[in-house]
């Protein structure tokens, strides 16, 4: 049998089976996208996103659809959907042609310090920011999500109504599917830690098995809180006073002023241009944004259709490209509240240029050169993102996370609400690695009321004023990458989305010096990126994008395969 065809077959018996064939399996199968005329909602579960097709179907729009999704991620992907972590929303609307950025990041509390993560002889220890309560960040999600309602949604559902399907599942429980079941086994040490954790999730002092029930009932219960009296009914009375309770047992030093004055920021979108079409993605304190566009602007420069979609060359300029891109977040970029950052030089034809001039085509160059370049002028795997259209040709693109696979693996007693460790992602010290690998400087410092930078990279493209692209993906640090290469696929290789989202990926963020490649890459072409001085290192396949693409009058969608239980729905 050809290798495509067993490829295939494997793929639709299962996709995790067939991302361990993919070393041995070289050739993908011609993949398909979900069509649908009027409205499509794409994300990591299937229920979640089902529920957010049933708002469309009732005459919601696209940010009605997202609250309702979002707050059902909460409790079918507990992993990563939450209402303990924070993230970045891209709203689009068709009628003004407006696209307005919501930033609902996690902030330090106001007791943070610069050396909160220090231990006495100056050095970081990781353990603080990843494993205590030191680690948690104030939650942004509910005021995001409640946020974006109130301002944006179509005023046909009130929040009651959105939240109502989640408060069910909770409550009632829900069957534990393949993604649970993968996920739980990985996180029960941390999850164990803590009793009101392992109560939930690991039953009997073992994680719940495939089949079995997962009840939330405390967390239905703040639901209905949430249901009834908005974001206060989070962000003070009793739920605020559990949450600053189980942060503070931890170690951590939260108080209820900390989620009193929480708020969340609406900020101008970044823009860019790639060869005819609009890119319009978050800000600082996303980096994604910024270094998205940046990396396009250089790649813009070079003929990568010519070159052909993975190929030796192809990959090789896009690991330059990144690279330079990588050292710049390291250096210029943190909290644009708290650190003025020069986005717009990043971000500039010009400066792609100057950059472009520093990238040789046959050599890879050396970290250690990029870290003395003129630079320019004066983010857990365990994230989740969701992409939504209506008819009206509305858009949302959300990426929220928890940084860790169920975050610090707290839940708060009471409240069912999984806490996060979004607070590693700030630089513990100059020089100091984040558990993605990610480097920093005192841009991305902690302190009182900031908000460390992220990866994520909720992006939305344009053609002449027109929609064409809704995407995001979780993966940590290779977030911008993943979403580098799904636009590029698109736009440079005519991929159709499911083939944009399946092709494997490739990621290079200049420390550690090395050009990591997804399982499933040509042999032959590693052996072209050796030559060249690439230290290639192959690992598992990771990111989950979910994408919806404009494709004449159709909505063509794609849920990542990468990982179980997501999907693309429309009518």
């Amino acid at each position: 049998m050809p290798r495509r065809l067993v490829f295939a077959c494997l793929l639709a018996v299962s996709p995790a089976l067939a991302q361990e064939a993919a070393p041995i399996i070289a050739y993908a199968p011609r993949a398909l996208p979900v069509q649908a005329r009027h409205a499509m909602v794409v994300a990591q579960e299937g229920q979640a996103a089902r529920i957010g097709l049933d708002v469309l179907k009732r005459g919601g729009n696209a940010v009605d659809a997202a609250v309702a999704t979002a707050f059902a991620l909460a409790v079918t992907l507990p992993r990563a959907g939450n209402l303990g972590g924070g993230g970045f929303m891209l709203i689009h609307d068709a009628a003004s042609r407006k696209t307005v950025a919501l930033d609902f990041r996690e902030t330090a509390p106001a007791a943070a310090t610069r050396d909160v993560f220090l231990n006495a002889d100056g050095r970081a220890d990781p353990g603080k920011s990843r494993s205590s309560g030191l680690g948690v960040g104030t939650p942004g999600t509910v005021a995001g999500l409640l946020h974006a309602l109130e301002r944006y949604g179509s005023g046909r559902f009130d929040r009651a109504a959105l939240v109502a399907p989640s408060v069910a599942m909770a409550r009632d429980g829900l069957v534990v599917g393949d993604d649970l079941a993968d996920s739980l086994p990985l996180a029960a040490s941390r999850l164990g830690r803590f009793p009101s954790s392992a109560k939930i999730f690991l039953p009997q002092g073992a994680p719940l098995r495939e089949g079995e029930r997962l009840v939330q009932a405390d967390l239905a219960a703040t639901l209905e809180t949430i249901a009834r009296e908005g974001a206060r009914g989070f962000y003070e009375g009793a739920v605020a006073e559990k949450l600053v309770a189980a942060v503070n047992a931890a170690g951590g030093r939260m108080t209820r002023d900390d989620l009193r004055r929480y708020r969340i920021v609406e900020r101008e979108p970044l823009r860019g241009a790639y060869r005819g079409h609009e890119i319009v993605a978050m800000p600082p304190p996303s980096a994604g944004g910024v270094h998205l566009i940046q990396i396009l602007n250089i790649l813009e420069g070079f003929p990568l259709a010519a070159s052909g979609q993975n190929a030796a060359e192809t990959i090789h300029l896009m690991a330059e490209a990144m690279k330079l891109a990588y050292a710049d977040r390291a250096r210029f970029l943190g909290d644009p509240d708290h650190v003025k950052a020069p986005v717009a030089g990043l971000v500039s034809k010009s400066y792609a240029t100057r950059l472009r001039d520093q990238i040789d085509p046959a050599r890879a160059r050396p970290a250690a050169e990029i870290d003395k370049l003129d630079l320019a002028p004066r983010e857990s795997d365990q994230t989740t993102h969701f992409s939504v259209v209506d008819a009206a040709g509305n858009a949302v693109s959300l990426t929220t996370t928890l940084n860790f696979s169920y975050g610090l693996g707290l839940v708060a007693e009471g409240t069912g609400v999984l806490l996060n460790n979004e607070l590693d992602d700030f630089a513990a010290a100059p020089g100091a690695a984040n558990a993605y690998g990610l480097t920093g400087g005192e841009a991305n410092a902690p302190g009182p009321g900031r908000r460390p930078l992220s990866s994520m990279t909720p992006t939305l493209v344009f053609k002449d004023g027109a929609l064409e692209l809704v995407t995001g993906s979780p993966g940590g640090s290779r977030i911008i990458t993943i979403v580098l290469q799904l636009v590029s696929n698109v736009f440079d290789h005519a991929l159709n989305i499911a083939e944009a989202s399946l092709a494997p990926r490739v990621h290079h963020q200049w420390l550690p010096d090395e050009l990591q490649v997804e399982r499933g890459l040509s042999q032959d072409t590693i052996r072209l990126l050796e030559a060249r001085g690439h230290k290639v290192v192959a690992r598992n396949a990771y990111g989950s994008a979910q994408s919806i693409l404009r494709a004449g009058d159709v909505w063509h969608g794609a849920s990542d395969t990468r990982q179980r239980g997501g999907a693309a729905v429309g009518y």
